[in-house]
């Protein structure tokens, strides 16, 4: 028995319809990954019909995952950031478009021909530092993850980019470069409070609780890392952290107490504080 692909994506709708804001949309990329064919051939093909059974019990095994409240990236196993498809597994954060501002700010601060160190703590898939390594080819990049399982997957990623010359050691914070100071460091630290009832379910429930809570304020990550950051700094570098939307003047009173300069905090496309920077002074 065959089933045209709108039927397919039909069914899998009515049953995402109480984990997805766009139900659709999410069983047309799960169809497509069960078929081995991009979203843009479902569209163009609804009448198709699928022909492979392989392929559409992969489909409704996603499903499934997805109407479980398991996110889409996890089924996968990819997630796309700054244009690279990143290989991601619950070891690790899922990538977020809003931690492409780190990545922006970052860069503002390295010319394009710039040969900077550069430190990228609780580098997870390795988003941030692969990111600023692409784009910034003579830059020496190097992250540090505490979980040993996410350093091992960055260092696939950065295989699998053709960014080998990036370096991921497992460790925290600074423990794995403890004698070396860098032009830049970079972080997207863990900064929720414990208590955040705006965290959704499916977020606490699949990703890692480590990469997400800080402890009883959110803070605690970011006053850590800001406090070691100024022996790891060459004088005039910068440090940029991604931080809650609701803890940008904290970050800056934070920044400013530990003696940094030029303090700023950016905001999102949603229009919320996001990512906030400060210069070692000279």
């Amino acid at each position: 028995m065959t089933t045209e692909v709108r039927e397919l994506v039909d069914e899998g709708a009515a049953r995402l319809r109480r984990v997805a804001d766009d139900p659709r949309h999410e069983a047309e990329i799960l169809l497509g990954a069960a078929l081995g064919q991009p979203r843009s051939w479902l569209l163009a093909h609804p009448e198709q019909r699928v022909l492979d059974c392989a392929a559409t019990d992969r489909f409704e095994a996603q499903v499934t995952r997805r109407a479980h409240g398991e996110p889409i990236a996890y089924i996968l196993g990819e997630k796309e950031f700054w244009s690279l498809p990143l290989l991601v597994e619950p070891a690790v954060l899922i990538p977020r478009p809003e931690t492409e501002l780190v990545v922006e700010r970052a860069l503002a601060h390295l010319p394009p021909d710039s040969r900077s160190a550069v430190l990228d703590l609780a580098a997870g898939s390795g988003a941030i530092a692969l990111a600023i390594a692409k784009e910034r080819p003579g830059c020496r990049v190097i992250g540090t993850d505490i979980l040993p399982d996410a350093v091992s997957l960055a260092i696939r990623n950065a295989v699998r980019l053709g960014l080998e010359r990036v370096e991921f050691h497992v460790g925290s914070w600074f423990d794995p470069v403890a004698d070396e100071v860098f032009d830049l460091i970079a972080s997207n630290p863990p900064y929720i409070a414990e208590d955040d009832s705006r965290v959704e379910p499916c977020v606490r429930r699949f990703e890692p609780h480590a990469a997400l809570f800080s402890g009883p304020t959110g803070l605690e990550a970011l006053r850590e890392i800001t406090a070691g950051a100024p022996r790891h700094l060459k004088p005039g570098g910068w440090l940029v952290v991604e931080h809650g939307d609701t803890q940008g003047e904290a970050v800056r009173g934070v920044m400013c107490a530990r003696g940094f300069v030029e303090v700023a905090t950016h905001r999102d496309l949603a229009g919320r504080d996001r990512c906030t920077e400060g210069r070692r002074p000279s």
